[in-house]
């Protein structure tokens, strides 16, 4: 049963978390974190997405807040390092945050930044990390990906570029064109109405899949038994959540039979100030456990009145949606 309203804002709390460096085109999160008989569910759609969208990530929290994460089948998870899209002389303070980790996704294709750019920053990262994979978040046309990836490939293999273009008919011609690079889907499964139609197209080796946007831990689990019908395996990723969110990510990566990569679940190491400390990476991995936030934190990280005001709002028109 949904809960009303009134019980999921009662006791919510709308934060602002500043970032150490522009990711995603932001440098300041926003988040709402909410309260129910299970513990902490997170709210955090980004601001552009409209309710449809925005109610997943809703029902994700009250997944969160009332029913608690599923039955795990490992107590860690072994975690990627995200480099985003940086100078190349940046890239080891950047993978000095993540202890053991033998993984690294890297952002490539930013708006305003040239492929030598990213040249550079895959082997920098190269150069510190044995396994690297690339995020394009769909930025490429299929001449250019071509272009990029074997480009990126000269000085060593990618574990596998997601999303290099924006829609599935591109991404099978990628995959059509480049057998030798698999492809990751992120967008076409997020954001899709049918999120195994990239596969049935042959467009996806491996399927990239977040708690918030598929809506809950369960929902994240249901679609992953399905992909493994297709042989396609999954790796759970952050939607750049706070330490709330990720805990339910880590949860559901924890209560995935097999899992063949790194998830990409150390995201908070890109906050300047998250809602609680959580513990570090030991060899690679992350515990799976539940995050108490601080409450010192949801008063100082506490976003303004004004903002607080537009997210009860956008609760209110998503609770509608649900239903």
């Amino acid at each position: 049963m949904t809960p009303t309203v009134d019980e999921i804002l009662d006791g919510s709390h709308v934060l602002s978390l500043p970032m150490r460096t522009k990711f995603r085109g932001i440098t300041t999160r926003e988040v709402m974190l909410i309260r129910g008989p299970a513990g902490w569910g997170e709210f955090s759609p980004f601001v552009e997405y409209d309710d449809q969208e925005s109610s997943a990530w809703l029902r994700s929290a009250i997944e969160a807040a009332w029913d608690g994460p599923p039955e795990p089948y490992r107590q860690r998870v072994r975690v990627n390092a995200t480099v985003p899209a940086v100078a190349a002389e940046d890239v080891p303070a950047i993978l000095a945050r993540y202890s053991g980790v033998d993984t690294a996704k890297v952002k490539v294709a930013e708006k305003g930044q040239s492929l030598a750019d990213d040249v550079a920053r895959v082997r920098a990262v190269r150069a510190l990390v044995p396994r690297v994979r690339v995020d394009a978040n769909g930025g490429w046309t299929v001449d250019q990906a071509v272009e990029a990836l074997s480009r990126l490939r000269e000085d060593g293999e990618l574990e596998y570029a997601e999303q290099p273009c924006a829609t599935v008919p591109e991404l099978v011609e990628v995959r059509r064109r480049l057998p030798g690079v698999r492809i990751a889907a992120d967008e076409s499964i997020r954001r899709a109405e049918d999120p195994l139609r990239v596969v049935r197209a042959g467009g996806a080796d491996v399927a990239v899949l977040k708690v918030a946007p598929l809506g809950g831990m369960r929902a994240l689990l249901e679609l992953a038994g399905e992909l493994g019908d297709y042989g396609v395996p999954v790796v759970v990723s952050s939607a750049l959540d706070s330490a709330v969110g990720m805990a339910s990510g880590l949860a559901a990566a924890a209560a995935i039979p097999r899992l063949e990569f790194a998830c990409g679940l150390g995201t908070g190491s890109l906050f300047e100030a998250d809602v609680a400390d959580t513990p570090g990476s030991v060899d690679g991995t992350l515990p799976a456990v539940s995050v108490e936030p601080d409450p010192e934190r949801l008063r100082a990280l506490a976003a303004p009145e004004d903002r607080r005001r537009w997210w009860h709002d956008r609760v209110r028109r998503c609770h509608g949606v649900l239903g």
